[in-house]
This record gives C-alpha cells, sequence and structure tokens, in this order.
C-alpha cells in the first residue's frame, strides 16, 4: 500500500515525532490514555502552583496513581517536565513546518527564518516556567528530540536563504540566541523589551544569510 492509498489516519503528517524521554516511540491506546491522564494533572498543577513548586508526589496524588507508577512512566522529574514541553513543542512544530507564512512555508527563506526566530522568542517566554524546568544537564539537553528538529530546521531555511560558511555551526549559533536560559537573563535579569529581543534576532538572521562577499564588506564597514 502506497501513502496516497493509505487511509488517512496512516498518512504521515510530515511532523517529526517527539518521544518522551525513555519511552517507546508507539504506546499501546490505553498507555497513551494513562499518559494523557498523568499529564493532564501535571499540566493544572503546573499552571496553579509554576513548575519549580510541582513535585512527582504532587502530580502521582493528583492523578491518583503510585509514585513509583510516575517514575516508571517518565524517569524523573525533568522527564515529566519534558513531556509537558513535548505537547507545546508538538504545536510550534505544526506552526513551522506546515502553518501559514512567514512562519510556515510560502514566504522566502529569510523571512521564515526570522518569523521562526521571534515565534520561539515568545514562546519560550509564554512558557518560561515550564520550560527552565525541564533544562537538562549540558550533555544531554542538545540531544533532545525537539531541538534537533529546531536546528535541522534552521539549517534548511538557512541553506534555502544561499548563507555561506558552515551551515550547521551558524545554525548552533543563532539558536543559542533561542535559549531559554538566555531569554530568561535578557528578559527578566536584565530588564531588555520584547521588542529589543526580537530586534536583535533579526539582526542577527539579516547578517547570517549575507552572502560571504557582502558579508567581509559588511565587516569592513563597521
Amino acid at each position: 500500500m502506497n501513502a496516497d492509498s493509505a487511509p488517512p489516519e496512516k498518512r504521515s503528517t510530515g511532523l517529526r515525532e517527539l518521544p518522551v524521554l525513555g519511552q517507546p516511540a508507539r504506546e499501546r491506546a490505553d498507555a497513551a490514555q494513562n499518559r494523557v491522564r498523568l499529564l493532564d494533572a501535571a499540566a493544572t498543577l503546573v499552571r496553579d502552583l509554576g513548575a519549580r513548586n510541582v513535585t512527582m508526589e504532587a502530580v502521582a496524588s493528583a492523578a491518583r496513581v503510585g509514585k513509583g507508577t510516575l517514575f516508571r512512566r517518565f524517569g524523573d522529574r525533568a522527564g515529566l517536565m519534558l513531556a509537558l514541553v513535548d505537547h507545546t513543542e508538538r504545536e510550534f512544530q505544526r506552526g513551522f513546518l506546515s502553518g501559514p507564512p512567514p512562519l510556515g512555508p510560502g514566504a522566502p527563506a529569510a523571512e521564515r527564518l526570522a518569523a521562526f526566530g521571534t515565534a520561539t522568542i515568545r514562546l519560550n517566554l509564554d512558557h518560561l516556567d515550564l520550560f527552565l524546568a525541564a533544562e537538562l544537564s549540558t550533555e544531554r539537553r542538545h540531544l533532545v528530540p525537539a531541538l534537533t528538529v529546531r536546528l535541522t530546521h534552521v539549517m534548511e531555511l538557512l541553506r534555502q536563504a544561499g548563507a555561506s560558511g558552515d551551515i550547521e555551526m551558524l545554525a548552533h549559533a543563532l539558536l543559542n540566541y533561542l535559549d531559554t536560559a538566555l531569554l530568561h537573563h535578557l528578559h527578566v535579569q536584565r530588564g531588555f523589551s520584547l521588542a529589543r529581543i526580537e530586534e536583535g534576532w533579526r539582526e542577527l538572521v539579516a547578517r547570517a544569510v549575507l552572502p560571504a562577499p557582502a558579508r567581509a564588506h559588511d565587516e569592513r564597514d563597521a
């Protein structure tokens, strides 16, 4: 059976699957329902108490399961927070992979890259407490599937926009500007306005997509 003849529910959506840390990619229907119930309980507590104040014990109690069940499902508190982030990230992916332009397809690559950054900044700041709670150790954080999807997307947009040099390293440098901890430092600790942070991103994109000769001329004039 080819993709076109497959039932709608079997066709690929083009979206990347973001498996929960330590979980298999596919779950039985009852397991998936239990997972949703646990995440609903955790999301309610995060909304009411703030992510930093949510414990595994509180989630297990709210979901009426044993704490051991929660640990087996998500591994640890960071895994639980990542699962909550995963749901938010899936919605965000739909926007930049298949949503309307300029974030989604249909706009020039440089415009899409600028829109991707501003949308990411707003997403991270809107969910700052949750995203900071889900931060992993340095050796694990860059292996999170959601960040891998973002990296691939930014690399592709850079190529389409005609950027030169080491595209992968350039994409990493751009994504570091969108790091949740840095945004927290700039917006909360330093008091930078959202407009200033977004303008900084647009300036970075404009420089990143300059052809090599134009970039060298621009640097000489600076």
